[in-house]
């Protein structure tokens, strides 16, 4: 059977060739009016033919040459005949593709940066995507792509023929630029195919590795779509001719990944080749005097100001563990912030913006005796600077180099690694690996933003040391523990790889923002770690739906204020066991189960904040995902571990109160959980952690102190180690072997409290403690203690230098018969070089 690749070429030549058989008889048929008869076909001398299309390509020739941008201008080359000039043609827009990366200007960045965050993002979630199509549809899916493809060029060899036939020029353009724009992408995408040998979808383990004998990028079947497409939907600009051209591609698309022959990426990639091809092409070699739709520069500068709605921004998420958050939680606890939601984090830049020019209207004169808050003030508004002009009315483009970073961590004696067993040495750290000796990291973020999408990426080169698995008595009381597994050693070997922490591609639209890729959030107020998701474990690739901006909805929000939402729905990895329908499933299974999170959180004033979450892991062995099972999980109660088994689900409330009569001294708060129940409130099982935030004290404006105390042992708990674990989900709240609450496990009790004195919002020094106590009913209990003193400064230059020291001791029976300890130190130095690729309307770049 013929490739799609030698399809597209034989159709396409076969229809050029005929038409330069009827090219050498009829010549070109000027357009008529409706009552005009049409004039009969001139001949034209093939002498005359000839030397036209000579004309043509010395024409075309000096026009390359002389354009400094590498790129014909709109209709400078409309000589659209065989065979010399179509040859060459060809030649030039190989040669425009392969040199463009030496003309490339800075306006081109404000695309290219953007589209390949996007691309990134999507290649970091194509494993993940290529998983959750139903196996049953695939040869529908590849039926459906072929049929498009074949009906694409159809359409293009169709036209040229028609056209010459009827002595349409216009309907004869269409169909020969389509099958130029269709050769040139074809030729294109199979040189990137082998230069990238990437493995598709259905090869070896699914992950679509690069360099590994494969074919699969880009997607050749996407890319003369899009070439096809592009053309006739210009060619021909109504809007149902658009409708069918870019949603026959579309479809092609989208068939291909549902047909398992393609990833995401693939795709994307292949539709954007399609896309270039067909704009190239027709914007080159378009006759304007035939009619047709325009197609100028990818970037066009407006004249005139525009009315930009803030609320239909991109705007990417700042990670979690940013200065940002402490220093716009000060802000709030001092009362110049009165409208952040502290229980769910991450914000958007923009948000962060609003945020600030909420404080600016309250800073005003700030009190002579501390001005705590205008120095805030003044360090968050550099950083946001570009965001702020975006929320008065400047466009929203362009892409940022955030940060480049290193951090090194030494160990010594023997640190805790498993939060759902026993402890952890280091925690709240997106569960990056460690182990006795020498660990580090070093990476960069950056983000970009293009009207209504977003993206941001943050990736690393990770390094730790060979970590030895426990021994078999311990590793057999931990089965024993989670229900009957089987002992699995859980040593690591040395860890030397390169890892996404977060990718996301976002869209905005109306305040409400839908993201895909790698993410994270923290749903909960204070720092220890919320109980029901936060950054101790390695980030989810999820969808994600969240409600950005504060909403006042009618009629509720007169009596609980306004609010905000938040869906995501991902699958995790790295669980090892499952029940289901009597049987023990792992160790290592593929059909990982999945989690969908919700909260919603009021402010009934400026000064109270509540909130509601749940999540539920559903899914997995046994029970394939379907949208039945999905909203089994937010109804009645089935059979635990059988068809009907609705998840492993819990509940949380939270809140946060800054006191009365002590406003800017003190806020109080809680978050709660409770495993397979409605909500904590009322509950006679709740797990708890409460705390006190003291942004200041009265003569010590710059000392800050922080308490949490918490437990997850409450009293009513008939199983042993119940918070974060399940009878179906053995493996419980985990991804990748690290707790997606908190640290304080599954039956223990403990605190938490740190006094930081801030030199500036970038500068501070922090002493810390932290104390662990797990009930001996669970695993014989145990105890951990710790205590750090860690600091910030930062540097000229964009330079930062951070580090600590942590010293702990530690007592589990089970594991250790005496008292262990270790130490810790990290060094990090971070370079933040706000080098900006875009227009400059705040801060400029090396600021």
């Amino acid at each position: 059977m013929y490739s799609i690749r030698a399809v597209a070429v034989i159709l396409v030549l076969i229809g050029s060739f005929d038409s330069a058989v009827w090219g050498q008889v009829l010549g070109p048929v000027e357009e008529t009016s409706e009552t005009e008869a049409p004039q009969a076909p001139v001949r034209q001398p093939e002498t005359d033919t000839r030397m036209n299309s000579t004309r043509s390509v010395i024409k075309n020739a000096k026009n390359l040459d002389d354009d400094p941008k590498n790129e014909l201008l709109l209709g400078d080359d409309p000589e659209n005949h065989l065979v010399l000039p179509f040859v060459k043609h060809l030649a030039n827009d190989q040669r425009y593709f392969w040199t463009a990366p030496a003309h490339l200007q800075k306006k081109d960045f404000e695309v290219l940066a953007p589209f390949a965050g996007i691309t990134a993002g999507f290649i970091a979630g194509d494993s993940w995507i290529s998983k959750q199509i139903p196996l049953g549809k695939v040869q529908t899916s590849k039926t459906i792509s072929n049929y498009g493809v074949y009906s694409l060029i159809g359409a293009g060899a169709g036209s040229f023929l028609m056209g010459h036939i009827t002595g349409n020029d216009r309907m004869s353009e269409a169909g020969l630029l389509s099958g130029e724009a269709a050769i040139n992408s074809t030729a294109v995408a199979f040189l990137l195919k082998n230069a990238t040998r990437r493995q598709r979808p259905f090869q070896t383990n699914g992950n679509g590795t690069f360099f590994q004998g494969g074919s699969s990028f880009p997607s050749e079947h996407a890319a003369i779509a899009w070439s096809v497409a592009s053309v006739l939907a210009h060619e021909y600009p109504g809007t149902l001719t658009k409708i069918m051209a870019y949603g026959l591609a579309t479809g092609v698309s989208a068939t291909r990944v549902t047909g398992q022959q393609h990833f995401a990426s693939d795709v994307v990639i292949g539709s954007a080749l399609g896309w270039y091809f067909g704009r190239q092409v027709y914007r080159a070699h378009h006759d304007t005097n035939l009619g047709g739709d325009s197609w100028g520069d990818i970037l066009t500068e407006s004249s005139g100001e525009k009315n930009r709605n803030p609320k239909n921004m991109g705007s990417p998420y700042v990670p979690l563990d940013s200065w940002i958050y402490p220093a716009l939680e000060r802000l709030a606890a001092l009362g110049y912030v009165k409208s952040g939601y502290l229980g769910m984090r991450p914000w958007t830049r923009l948000e962060c913006a609003r945020l600030l020019e909420e404080a600016e209207q309250r800073i005003g004169d700030e009190d002579e005796k501390s001005g705590e808050g205008a120095r805030i003030y003044r360090e968050l508004s550099k950083e946001f600077s570009e965001e702020s002009s975006r929320l008065n009315g400047a466009a929203n483009l362009g892409a940022n180099l955030d940060s480049v970073y290193a951090r090194t961590t030494n160990i010594s004696g023997s640190p805790l690694r498993d939060g759902y067993h026993f402890g952890q040495t280091i925690v709240n750290d997106y569960g990056r690996p460690y182990g006795k000796g020498f660990n580090s990291v070093d990476g960069i973020t950056a983000h970009a933003e293009a009207g209504p999408l977003s993206i941001s990426v943050q990736g690393e080169y990770q390094h730790a040391p060979a970590v030895a698995s426990y021994t078999s008595s311990v590793l057999q009381a931990m089965a024993a523990a989670d229900n009957g597994t089987q002992p699995l050693p859980n040593g690591t070997a040395e860890v030397n790889r390169f890892r996404l922490i977060e990718s996301t591609v976002g869209l905005t639209f109306r305040n409400v923002q839908f993201s895909f890729g790698k993410q994270n959030f923290w749903l909960g107020p204070g720092q220890a770690g919320p109980f029901l998701f936060g950054d101790n474990a390695e980030p989810v690739t999820m969808f994600r739906v969240e409600q950005v901006s504060p909403t006042y909805i009618p009629g509720l929000s007169r009596v609980l204020g306004p609010l905000r939402t938040e869906f995501a729905i991902g699958r995790l990895s790295g669980q090892t066991w499952a029940f289901a329908n009597g049987q023990l499933f792992g160790p290592n299974f593929d059909n990982q189960p999945f989690i969908h999170v919700d909260k919603i959180s009021f402010k009934p004033t400026s000064n109270f904040e509540f909130g509601m979450g749940v999540s539920v892991l559903f899914g997995g062995p046994d029970l394939p995902f379907t949208w039945k099972n999905f909203l089994r999980t937010y109804g009645t109660n089935g059979v635990p571990g059988g068809r009907s088994d609705p998840g492993d689900r819990r509940s949380t409330f939270d809140f946060t109160y800054r006191v009365p009569g002590l406003r800017d001294y003190l806020t109080i708060y809680a978050d709660s959980l409770v495993e397979d129940e409605v909500s904590p409130l009322g509950s006679t099982r709740p797990s708890m952690r409460m705390g006190i935030y003291i942004p200041k004290f009265p003569t010590l404006h710059r000392l800050e102190l922080r308490a949490e105390g918490l437990y997850t042992d409450a009293p009513g708990q008939n199983v042993r180690g119940f918070i974060y674990f399940n009878g179906r989900y053995l493996s419980g709240y985990t991804n990748e072997r690290n707790l997606l609450g908190s640290w304080i496990g599954r039956q223990g009790k403990g605190g938490e409290g740190w006094a930081t004195y801030w030199f500036s919002a970038r500068s501070r020094l922090q002493l810390s403690f932290r104390r662990q106590v797990v009930d001996r009913v669970f695993l014989g209990g145990g105890q951990l203690n710790d205590a750090a003193v860690s600091g910030e400064v930062e540097l000229s230059g964009g330079v930062s230098l951070s580090g600590g020291l942590q010293y702990e001791q530690w007592e589990f029976p089970v594991l250790q018969s005496n008292r262990q300890s270790d130490t810790a130190a990290w060094l990090k130095l971070t370079f933040h070089p706000h080098l900006r690729i875009g227009k400059q309307t705040g801060r400029t770049a090396g600021d």
